[in-house]
């Protein structure tokens, strides 16, 4: 799904990243400050971005080039998903962010889903491992894995959060505009798929 020009870019960025985090020859580093240059200027002529903004994205990055980690908690009631509206777009998500360090992932989940919609959970399930790349999301200049963990509410109510102004549960013929930056109509779709057929195979990319 990504666009080629996207997949090089990052590709560019990351080896940049190595290089000026464990060269030390001076000349080295000048080549790969280029390197990484050439990655800004691709991005910068497929996007509205500012070249700045995007030097800058970049210029946080230090060390071995990993993916970043999105967790996504699924959240089942009477057969309809729970999702919050983002306070960002206004459109709908499953509750989640990114994983932060020090928690599991099924920690991120219970917090996520605390923080967004209200709910307190228990992680039971981990139903798929995704890689953006792969599904029809808006381009990211990141490379992210999507993680979907399956939870069950013990707790708490329905309450808008921070970055979030409504938590609604909606049927599978029922979904709201979705924010595709966060999760698509596919993965929505397999969602209800597990909740069908519990006994599915993980899904991984």
């Amino acid at each position: 799904m990504e666009p080629k020009w996207l997949g090089w870019a990052k590709q560019l960025q990351s080896i940049a990243q190595a290089g000026l985090t464990y060269s030390k020859d001076v000349y080295d580093l000048e080549r790969f400050e280029f390197i990484r240059n050439i990655s800004i200027d691709i991005i910068a002529h497929h996007t509205d971005m500012d070249r700045t903004v995007i030097k800058n994205l970049f210029a946080g990055e230090t060390g071995y080039a990993t993916p970043k980690v999105d967790i996504r908690g699924v959240v089942f009631k009477d057969e309809k998903i729970l999702m919050v509206r983002e306070n960002t777009d206004g459109r709908w998500a499953l509750p989640g962010g990114w994983a932060d360090i020090g928690l599991t992932p099924r920690e991120v989940a219970v917090k996520e889903l605390k923080e967004e919609s209200g709910f307190d959970v228990k992680a039971t399930k981990l139903l798929a491992v995704m890689d953006m790349k792969c599904h029809p999301h808006p381009p990211s200049s990141y490379h992210i894995y999507k993680m979907f963990i399956q939870c069950e509410i013990i707790g708490g109510q329905a309450t808008e959060g921070v970055e979030t102004s409504e938590v609604k549960f909606f049927a599978e013929n029922e979904l709201p505009p979705l924010s595709t930056a966060r999760n698509t109509q596919s993965q929505i779709e397999m969602a209800f798929t597990f909740l069908k057929n519990p006994q599915s195979p993980v899904y991984l990319d």
